[in-house]
């Protein structure tokens, strides 16, 4: 059914990183998710107001505000499929994660909503009349959220969309509330116990959390957050599989939305090697990441001295004391410089988040650890952040 679909609505199903075709895939996800939702809510709602249940009303609204849900998101992908402009030369993609903030912002509102009045009928319970038909119609709601949630999982992971694996997650919650409206409608055969407004508050708890958990993934998107591993390594595979590259850091990645990614970094190459030969390979390195992970990349070279012995025992020193403090710490760009009082040695060390020293501190220990050696080393040192999981 969902291949069916995509072949029907979709032109080009494979060039995901075209918004044009991204827009496809939204409409697509939109339309289904409108009638779907919109069905549903006016079933339940009968069904609600026939069977006086809090419970199975509050679902029918969960579902009304997913109809909501989808015209917006249909609007931002309309928005984000815009070509880039003047005023915006990196397009137009981040309107998805608008979209997205837009959509929890409606979930969590709804929440609240439903929390009030299902708790007020704990307090002033009313009876709940039971319908076979009313039980059958939650069942199938169910299963159709249940296909939703697949249907905008695969359509999401598919386009790399933020906006439609939100959606398929809060399906899934739909299916977890609807379940608890069955427990509800279920439980009024058998108690006069106010279970229909418990089930309300359960399931506006659900609604809550889904809103939460897709305002926490979309304020992450829009802040900035470290680039996906599996990109990372590849970028590092690329650019490491040319030997005249014999080192990588400060490797950056930005993504201005869904398919437009632009990275840098600074690679480390042989300083007696031939600069014209050593800028080719760099250029091949960055028409292969931009060809083939679709990153635009920009590279620069730090010409490093590897033949000089007492460069590379100086830097196995410094490597060795700082591996001593954390397995995390690595440094990049070592130069030496020597006088006739004493030699800098001069280096970037890499500092991930989680350690707990300060700068300041970890100068001092590496300063501390070099005073016993018989020669007068001062350190001159840079702190970098790692902004990706690893570096090479």
């Amino acid at each position: 059914m969902i291949s069916f679909l995509v072949r029907k609505f979709v032109k080009e199903p494979e060039n995901v990183d075209s918004p044009k075709t991204r827009e496809s895939y939204g409409t697509l996800s939109s339309f289904v998710g409108i009638a779907c939702n919109v069905t549903l809510f006016v079933v339940k709602y009968a069904m609600g107001i026939m069977s006086n249940s809090i419970a199975v009303i509050s679902d029918a609204f969960n579902n009304l505000s997913d109809s909501a849900s989808c015209i917006i998101t249909l609007f931002g992908y309309k928005m984000a499929a815009k070509p880039a402009d003047k005023d915006h030369p990196f397009g137009h993609g981040r309107i998805e994660y608008l979209t997205s903030l837009l959509i929890s912002a409606i979930i969590v509102i709804m929440g609240f909503e439903l929390f009030r009045d299902s708790a007020a009928k704990i307090f002033h319970p009313e009876e709940v009349k039971f319908s076979w038909i009313v039980l059958a119609s939650l069942v199938l709601s169910i299963a159709l959220k249940f296909w939703m949630s697949h249907f905008n999982n695969i359509l999401g992971h598919k386009i790399n969309s933020t906006v439609m694996i939100a959606t398929a997650k809060d399906s899934k919650n739909d299916v977890i509330a609807t379940s608890a409206t069955v427990v509800a409608v279920i439980a009024s055969l058998f108690t006069k116990l106010p279970v229909d407004g418990i089930m309300g508050v359960i399931v506006s708890a659900f609604i809550l959390k889904a809103g939460y958990g897709i305002i926490k993934d979309t304020v992450d998107d829009l802040i900035g957050k470290p680039a996906d591993e599996e990109l990372v390594a590849k970028i590092q595979e690329i650019i490491m599989s040319d030997e005249r590259i014999i080192g990588i850091h400060d490797l950056l990645i930005h993504s201005y939305g869904p398919g437009s990614l632009i990275g840098s970094c600074h690679v480390e190459v042989r300083c007696n090697d031939d600069f014209v030969m050593l800028h080719d390979a760099v250029d091949v390195a960055e028409h292969r990441i931009n060809h083939e992970l679709g990153v635009l990349m920009t590279i620069h070279m730090d010409p490093v001295d590897v033949d000089d012995q007492k460069v590379n025992e100086c830097r196995s020193m410094v490597r060795s004391i700082i591996k001593n403090i954390s397995e995390n710490l690595s440094i990049h760009d070592f130069r030496l410089v020597s006088g006739e009082t004493h030699t800098n040695l001069i280096f970037d060390l890499v500092v991930p988040y989680d350690i707990k020293f300060t700068d300041q501190q970890l100068k001092e220990i590496i300063d501390d650890k070099l005073s016993f050696q018989p020669v007068n080393y001062y350190t001159v040192i840079t702190f970098d952040k790692q902004y990706t999981s690893s570096d090479k």
